[in-house]
């Protein structure tokens, strides 16, 4: 096989849409498992444009949160509360046992705590003086 290489900041999305189709199928052919699905919980101002949600996918039994954002002007709402208890009852609806995020220490943690998330692992100095931390939660046992 001939290939070549090329090293972008500008790769367009069906570049991603061909390494994710590949990658999901070699995984496949690995597990025998074939259940990454999209899940998006999403809110819309008043015309009717996405102002902020969450974005994820479910896949091999687990809810992975990708993207959670909330504007200031709905922030102390319930309604991150309400974006992430939503995709974890579609997760629990879906087969998945848990979920899994990352947040950074100027980002959400406490707020993740407080919904029943913990730190199982961390990256610290990412960015520069503040750490990044890998989240988990159990939603139902296996």
């Amino acid at each position: 096989m001939n290939f070549t290489t090329q090293l972008t900041d500008s790769a367009d999305d069906s570049a991603r849409v061909a390494i994710v189709r590949n990658l999901l199928a070699y995984n496949h052919s690995q597990t025998g498992i074939a259940d990454h699905r999209p899940l998006a919980v999403l809110v819309h101002d008043e015309e009717g444009r996405v102002i902020g949600g969450l974005r994820g996918r479910t896949a091999y039994g687990w809810l992975f949160t990708e993207l959670l954002f909330v504007p200031e002007a709905l922030r102390a709402r319930g309604v991150g509360k309400s974006l992430l208890l939503q995709a974890e009852a579609e997760a629990l609806a879906r087969g998945c046992r848990g979920a899994w995020l990352d947040t950074f220490d100027f980002q959400a943690r406490p707020f993740y705590e407080r919904l029943g998330y913990r730190c199982f692992g961390e990256i610290g100095d990412y960015p520069p003086g503040f750490s990044r931390h890998f989240m988990k939660k159990v939603l139902a046992e296996a």
